[in-house]
């Protein structure tokens, strides 16, 4: 995998927590978009660590042009609270994710581990934040077409989905096995045409499907 961020500090803990799991090793390390660019594209990670605020070329910019390049990593953004607009527009460009720069070391290498899977990590008091308050403007009443495919079950898995939950609480919840819930997942992300379960969880919130409450329209 790749780390980016400005501060060599930040770096080097990343990268021990991370190479101490065994299964993880960090291929380069960047401090700037540019690096990040660059690295991504020579190095061939299968994830990278982008942090947002970083010279020469934000994360956000980096991360836009990673996605661009063929076969490109998975990428989960660095963040904090006051940083809102930019994952936003972070998550519509392709991340698959993001994190607080403070979250516990189990919650970084468990987001790693679920991106080189291909699935996402999603932090729920994180995520509803930011997709609630940026979609707003954009909801829309009735099902668009691309939900208006979805069977009763699968809306209702997104709607699960949406309020951060894994496949494992997910079929708690539902009272179905984790395998059934992955085939949802899966059948989901298709008919919406999204790569991941943050990107999904975009679509919920922008077109209206899940409101603040938590409870689709």
């Amino acid at each position: 995998m790749l780390v980016a961020d400005d501060q060599e500090l930040v770096r080097t803990g990343f990268r021990v927590i991370l190479e101490a799991e065994g299964d993880i090793s960090v291929v380069a390390e960047a401090e700037n978009g540019n690096e990040a660019i660059r690295h991504a594209a020579l190095e061939k990670p299968d994830v990278v660590l982008m942090d947002i605020r970083m010279p020469e070329l934000d994360g956000l910019a980096a991360t836009e042009r990673i996605l661009r390049q063929p076969n490109p990593p998975t990428v989960v953004v660095l963040t904090t609270f006051d940083q809102n607009e930019y994952v936003y527009r972070a998550l519509r460009a392709g991340a698959a994710g993001f994190l607080l720069k403070d979250a516990p070391s189990t919650r970084l290498i468990a987001a790693v581990r679920a991106a080189a899977t291909g699935d996402s990590l999603i932090e729920p008091s994180i995520t509803q934040r930011l997709v609630e308050r940026f979609a707003e403007a954009a909801a829309s009443s009735g099902l668009p077409p691309q939900l208006a495919l979805l069977t009763g079950r699968e809306l209702e898995m997104l709607r699960l989905i949406a309020r951060g939950l894994s496949n494992a609480e997910i079929a708690a919840e539902a009272v179905v096995a984790e395998t059934t819930v992955k085939t949802h997942v899966a059948r989901i992300l298709a008919k919406l045409g999204v790569r991941d379960r943050v990107q999904a969880v975009v679509v919920a919130y922008e077109t209206g499907f899940v409101t603040r409450s938590g409870r689709s329209d």
